[in-house]
C-alpha cells in the first residue's frame, strides 16, 4: 500500500485524480476466519485493524450488511473529548482522546482533528457549582479542564448571547477537545486495515449465530455461512438484535438522536458550545456547516431519520444562544440509532458465550470512543481477557450492581 504525501497529491491532480489506487480491496468471502467482526463502521474497523497491526491475528473480517461507515459512524456530530466525571470513563476516554490526537499519523490518512476545545455553559447560580465539581473531578483523573467567566466565555465565543432568556454564569472548557471528519475516520482504518490482510465484506447482512455447547462456531449471512473462531459484534444500536440471534439478552434499549446542519459559511465559530440547560450543542464543520444537536429521543426506535418536533425544539435553543445564525438556512437532517445501556455507559468484553465478544452501550458517545473502543477490544479478542481499561464496562456488572452512572456526561438530557 501506497502512502499519502503532498507530492502525491500533486500529482494524482494533474492526472484529474483518475490514477489512485483503490482504498481498500472488495473481496469475497472465504469459509473460515479466525475473527469475525459484525460492524464496518468506526468500531468494527478499528478492531480490525488493531487486531491485525498489534495483536498479530490476520485471517479477519469484518462484515457490513449496508455500506462501509454507513451507520452511526457516520450520523453523529463528530465530537471527541474526554472530560468524564467517574475514574473509570474518564481514563478510557482520555485513552481515546490521546488516540485522536495521533490518529492522523498512526493510519496516514488526514482525519481533519481540530482541538478547537469542548465549552460547558451554565445557566444559574447553582449549575455553576455542579460544574465547579465537575470541573474538579475531571482535574483529579488527570484531564484538563479550566473554569471560565462570563467574560473568558464571551472571547471565546464572542457570538454567544450572555444575556438570554437563561443568562450565562460561566462553564468550563476542554481545551483538548474537538472535532474531526467521521467519514475519514472510518474510511482511514478500513484502509490500513485492508492493506494488513482484513477482509471488509459489505453488502453481506447476518441473519444467524451458530452455536454449540455454548460456543460460537459460525455466522449465517446472505453470503452464505462463515465459520468462525471468534465473532465480536460491533453494531451499535442494533446490538440487542445481534446478541438475541445467540441467545443473549443484553441491557440496553435503541434511541434515536438527532442531528442536522446549516447551509455552510465562513469560518465564524471556532469552539463546540453545550449547554445542557437550554438543551443544545453546536459547532462549525470543516466543510462550514454549523453543526447542531440536542437531546434524543424519549421512546425506543431503529429509525434513523429526524422529526419536526426535535428539529425545532433544537433550532429555538441555538437561536437563544446564537442569534447570529438565525438567516441561515437548514441544509438536512438525520438520526443515528443510540444503545443505551441502563447506567449510560458502554458494556465491551466478553459475553457468557464463548467466544462471542461484544462492543455497545456506547449511547451518544461512540464516536469519541472509535480509537480507544477498538484498540482495547482487540486486546481483549486476542487474550481472551478484558483489557485494564475495560475492566469496569463488564457485562457481569448489571448483576453486581457496580454501574457508572455516567447519565449526565453527554451534557444534554438522554
Amino acid at each position: 500500500m501506497k502512502d499519502y504525501s503532498g507530492f502525491k497529491l500533486i500529482r494524482n491532480a494533474l492526472s484529474g485524480h483518475r490514477n489512485w489506487p483503490r482504498m481498500w480491496r472488495d473481496p469475497e468471502p472465504k469459509k473460515h476466519y479466525d475473527v469475525v467482526i459484525i460492524g464496518a463502521g468506526g468500531h468494527g474497523l478499528a478492531t480490525a485493524y488493531y487486531l491485525a497491526k498489534y495483536q498479530g491475528v490476520k485471517n479477519i473480517a469484518v462484515l457490513e450488511k449496508g455500506y462501509l461507515g454507513g451507520g452511526n459512524t457516520g450520523r453523529n456530530t463528530q465530537v471527541s473529548r474526554s472530560n468524564y466525571f467517574y475514574p473509570e470513563s474518564g481514563a478510557f476516554y482520555e485513552h481515546s482522546l490521546k488516540l485522536f490526537e495521533d490518529l492522523a499519523q498512526e493510519i496516514n490518512f488526514n482525519v481533519m482533528f481540530s482541538q478547537r476545545g469542548v465549552l460547558a455553559i451554565c445557566n444559574s447560580h447553582h449549575e455553576m457549582e455542579i460544574y465547579r465539581r465537575w470541573a474538579n473531578a475531571i482535574a483529579m483523573n488527570g484531564t484538563d479542564s479550566e473554569i471560565l467567566t462570563r467574560e473568558d466565555i464571551k472571547k471565546r465565543a464572542p457570538y454567544v448571547n450572555l444575556d438570554c432568556r437563561f443568562p450565562i454564569w460561566g462553564g468550563f472548557i476542554q481545551k483538548r477537545g474537538g472535532i474531526s471528519r467521521h467519514d475519514a475516520v472510518a474510511w482511514g482504518y478500513a484502509r490500513q486495515a485492508s492493506a494488513a490482510g482484513v477482509d471488509i465484506i459489505q453488502q453481506c447482512e447476518v441473519s444467524g449465530l451458530q452455536t454449540s455447547d455454548s460456543r460460537i462456531t459460525a455466522v449465517e449471512t446472505n453470503r452464505g455461512t462463515i465459520s468462525a473462531d471468534k465473532v465480536a459484534l460491533c453494531v451499535a444500536g442494533h446490538s440487542s438484535q445481534l446478541a438475541a440471534m445467540a441467545g443473549l439478552r443484553l441491557p440496553i434499549t435503541s434511541i434515536a438522536l438527532q442531528a442536522m446542519v446549516t447551509e455552510p459559511v465562513r469560518p465564524i465559530f471556532h469552539t463546540c458550545l453545550v449547554s445542557a440547560h437550554i438543551h443544545v450543542y453546536v459547532s462549525q464543520s470543516d466543510r462550514g456547516e454549523i453543526v447542531i444537536g440536542g437531546g434524543a429521543d424519549l421512546y425506543n426506535s431503529f429509525a434513523q431519520r429526524g422529526s419536526l418536533p426535535i428539529q425545532h425544539e433544537n433550532i429555538s435553543a441555538l437561536l437563544e444562544l446564537l442569534p447570529i445564525f438565525s438567516r441561515l438556512r437548514l441544509m438536512r437532517q438525520w438520526a443515528g440509532i443510540c444503545d443505551m445501556a441502563y447506567d449510560v455507559s458502554p458494556i465491551v468484553g466478553k459475553t457468557e458465550i464463548e467466544n462471542l465478544y461484544i462492543s455497545t452501550g456506547w449511547g451518544t458517545g461512540g464516536y469519541k470512543a472509535i480509537p480507544a473502543g477498538g484498540d482495547t477490544l482487540a486486546w481483549t479478542i486476542a487474550h481472551d481477557q478484558p483489557h485494564e481499561l475495560l475492566k469496569p464496562f463488564q457485562l457481569d456488572r448489571f448483576e453486581s450492581g457496580c454501574l457508572i452512572d455516567e447519565g449526565a456526561a453527554s451534557g444534554v438530557a438522554h
